[in-house]
């Protein structure tokens, strides 16, 4: 039987790891292909890794809760048929590999086994990290040398990575390092005849990391309930948006009685003739698509100094899940869909994010978000910002409301079924104007709908 080796697969230009969930397979039990072995989480959604091949799973090389690089080897599977494009060692650099190891091992002795060289921090103006300054100490990197490395950091600061590339590519080169203080130890050993990179980059210690604070209840009766990874993904993303984007609202209410009387009549024949369920949300991402159309700009997003025009309108669709989460899953190309698409479309979305079941390119891309939180009830809200999108809106619940009826027989008082749009921008890039004048259009297409459509 032939090996075949399980990797994580691409999953998205911007996705470049996943944390391992569930092991659905055991080591031992038979795999058909496309049968899927594990499950897995990104920051953006959850899904399944099938296998590519029929076999026996022999080896899982990570656990539940590993961070796993995109393209990594995940598990092994012997293959029955030995046709797997297995990835076979070649022997002859077996020998080669152990002689490596071995001068790795005498590396690692001159490395630990040296005087580290002192350096006197105090005569220098610029500013090194503890980490930077532990570096250069073991390295024997004088300050001299420290002062010359161009940094990447803020303010041209020197880096873990920058010293580290620095030490390496000193490595490299039969330059003279600084005598230390006491008798050098590399006049025993040439450093020229050792060229291994390996032990340069384990010689760094990486910064402690700080033990998780867990609340204690004072009283004994407080229930401690740590966060889901997805809601901890949704604290991290609320917070940054709020960091990011200078939030204003803009607030306008809608008669919506039009269209809540042409639903009501015709719910029935398009469930009938389409097999869909009539709901408000395809109707109201009509309107705002036709509305982006007409107000380009509030289709943007913000990359540093830059303002990024979007072509496409693909609007995001915030759907609450049955655990208390929220995902978006996203319309592609919303304004080339008439309302028998957008229903099915919608519908299809919504049903498929409560399920778990959306795949990663239905949750990206996204230009504009509509949230309804209108489902519970409430009458408006102050969304927050999708970044990098610079807009957000909120719709309202529908509420029967005595309204003054303009008539060309006078003023009079009828009831109607009104709503209000809430409307979250970017101040940074959408000015009042254009965000008012947005919600506005958005609201004459609802209030201008015809009772009389066709569907």
């Amino acid at each position: 039987m032939a090996k075949f080796e399980l990797k994580l697969p691409k999953m998205g230009e911007s996705v470049a790891e996943a944390t391992i969930t569930n092991w659905l397979k055991k080591v031992g039990e038979k795999i058909e292909a496309d049968e899927a072995v594990l499950e897995i989480a990104t920051d953006k959604v959850d899904s399944e890794v099938p296998s590519e091949v029929s076999g026996t799973l022999t080896e899982i090389l990570f656990n539940v809760d590993d961070v796993v690089k995109v393209g990594q080897t995940i598990a092994i599977i012997d293959t029955e048929g030995g046709s797997a494009p297995a990835e076979k060692p070649n022997e002859e650099i077996a020998p080669a590999i152990v002689e490596l190891e071995k001068t790795i091992e005498v590396a690692q002795e001159l490395v630990h086994s040296a005087t580290p060289v002192e350096v006197d921090f105090s005569t220098s103006e610029k500013f090194f990290s503890p980490l930077v300054k532990n570096i250069a100490k073991e390295e024997g990197v004088s300050i001299s040398e420290l002062e010359k490395i161009n940094g990447s950091g803020k303010e041209g600061r020197v880096t873990k990575d920058d010293i580290i590339a620095y030490v390496k590519d000193r490595a490299n080169k039969p330059a003279v390092a600084p005598a230390p203080k006491t008798e050098p130890v590399a006049a025993e050993t040439p450093k020229a005849e050792i060229k291994v990179e390996a032990p340069k980059a384990e010689t760094p210690k990486a910064e402690p990391t700080p033990e998780k604070k867990i609340p204690v209840s004072v009283n004994g009766q407080d229930e401690i309930i740590e966060m889901d990874r997805m809601r901890k993904l949704i604290s991290g993303y609320m917070t940054t948006s709020k960091q990011t984007s200078a939030h204003v609202q803009s607030f306008i209410e809608v008669d919506v009685t039009n269209i809540v009387n042409w639903r009501n009549k015709v719910k029935d024949a398009f469930e009938k003739r389409e097999g869909e369920k009539l709901t408000f949300t395809p109707i109201f991402m009509e309107a705002v698509a036709k509305a982006i159309k007409d107000f380009p700009m509030i289709n943007i997003s913000v990359e540093g100094d830059y303002i990024i025009k979007k072509k496409n309108i693909n609007l995001g669709m915030a759907a609450a899940l049955p655990n208390g989460n929220l995902i978006v899953p996203v319309i592609k190309n919303a304004d080339m869909l008439n309302l028998v698409g957008l229903t099915k479309t919608v519908n299809d979305l919504a049903n498929r994010a409560r399920n778990n079941q959306l795949k990663l390119d239905e949750i990206q891309g996204g230009t504009y978000t509509v949230t309804n939180v209108g489902t519970f009830g409430s009458v408006f809200g102050t969304p927050i910002i999708n970044q990098p999108q610079v807009a957000i809106l909120a719709l309202g619940a529908i509420r029967k409301v005595p309204a003054v009826i303009e008539a060309p027989t006078g003023d009079y008082i009828g009831i109607r079924h009104k709503m209000f749009l809430s409307h979250s921008y970017d101040h940074r890039v959408v000015d009042g104007s254009l965000g008012g004048q947005f919600v506005k259009r958005v609201a004459d297409y609802l209030e201008g709908f015809s009772e009389n459509r066709e569907f």
